[in-house]
């Protein structure tokens, strides 16, 4: 038996295979680029050429486009990020005590005591120091961004960066570029401006104690890795599987829901093949007025979501 957990966030879309034993069979990353339902067929025409035979005995979601995915895949759960990235870390490691988590447009801190999330909190307003962010500075700078942590590591010297918002970090390093500063330096600046930000705001009134994860698609930045071991104090581990840690938390919320119900939700892997088309009405039954959003595979509605009472979501069976 095998479990599948879909992850579908504004830049990226991550699905996962685990085992029985929650190991990673497969992970597929796909840009997700604006259009979640194609990046989640994509994702499944994949799976249906190499495991179309495969027994799939729980699926979860999750990310901000979870409830869609949920609506076209079957899902057995749909969990927040916050949930589904302490549940990947913590069946990695019992003592996982903080996790950063730096995703393409968001970053996250989740404290977690005694095994339980006991609190968290979320960047508010600037994208300074996300995925998306850095991107764009190493494309400035001509550099790959596989290389981007590389270099901050090979600087001596730090130069002061104003991390504290995405234009104002951005200007700063043009300065310093225009004064004569290496590359090296201004990207271990940079690096540290961004875990200064994160920790004064994401991370602010928040206590983090070790065993420390570090997920999401930054985590694969030395430098920034390295910048919060200097302003910590303590080491931080990136696990192995660290830019699909919320899927993999998805997948085994996926598996727990499908075996206290007995069975799985999940449809298969032809809806690669599927025709999808969503539309949109505003429900006026009371003051809320909510956004709901209908899904139609095939000229069949298969799911409704976006209304706070569960009028429609709970119309048609998903």
């Amino acid at each position: 038996m095998h479990y599948l957990g879909v992850d579908v966030g504004s830049v990226s879309t991550n699905i996962v295979l685990l085992d029985e034993e929650m190991d990673v069979v497969e992970k597929i990353y796909l840009r997700t680029k604006g259009s979640p339902i194609k990046a989640v067929q994509d994702g499944f025409k994949i799976l249906k050429a190499n495991y179309n035979d495969m027994k799939i005995g729980g699926v979860g979601t999750t990310g901000s486009g979870r409830h869609i995915a949920s609506t076209l895949i079957g899902a057995d759960a749909v969990k927040n990020e916050i949930t589904a990235h302490a549940v990947a870390a913590l069946e990695i490691d019992k003592d996982v005590k903080t996790i950063i988590e730096i995703g393409g447009q968001d970053s996250k801190i989740i404290i977690l005591r005694n095994g339980v999330v006991s609190d968290f909190g979320m960047n508010t307003v600037c994208a300074a120091g996300t995925g998306s962010f850095i991107d764009r500075q190493a494309e400035r700078l001509e550099i790959p961004i596989e290389e981007f942590g590389d270099y901050a590591l090979e600087s001596n010297t730090t130069v002061r960066i104003a991390g504290r918002c995405a234009v104002f970090a951005e200007s700063d390093m043009i300065h310093k570029q225009q004064l004569g500063y290496n590359k090296s330096d201004i990207i271990r600046g940079l690096c540290d401006a961004l875990v200064r930000n994160y920790l004064n705001n994401v991370g602010k009134g928040k206590e983090v104690l070790p065993k420390i994860f570090f997920q999401g698609g930054v985590a694969a930045n030395k430098g920034i890795k390295k910048a919060f071991e200097n302003a910590l104090g303590y080491e931080v581990f990136v696990p192995e599987h660290y830019n699909v840690m919320g899927s993999i938390g998805a997948a085994i919320i996926g598996r727990e829901s499908a075996e206290k119900a007995g069975e799985t939700n999940f449809k298969g892997f032809d809806l690669a093949e599927s025709n999808f088309i969503s539309t949109s009405f505003e429900c006026n039954d009371c003051t809320n007025k909510c956004e709901v959003v209908k899904i139609n595979e095939n000229n069949n509605d298969i799911g409704c979501f976006g209304d706070r009472c569960g009028k429609w979501s709970h119309k048609i069976a998903i």
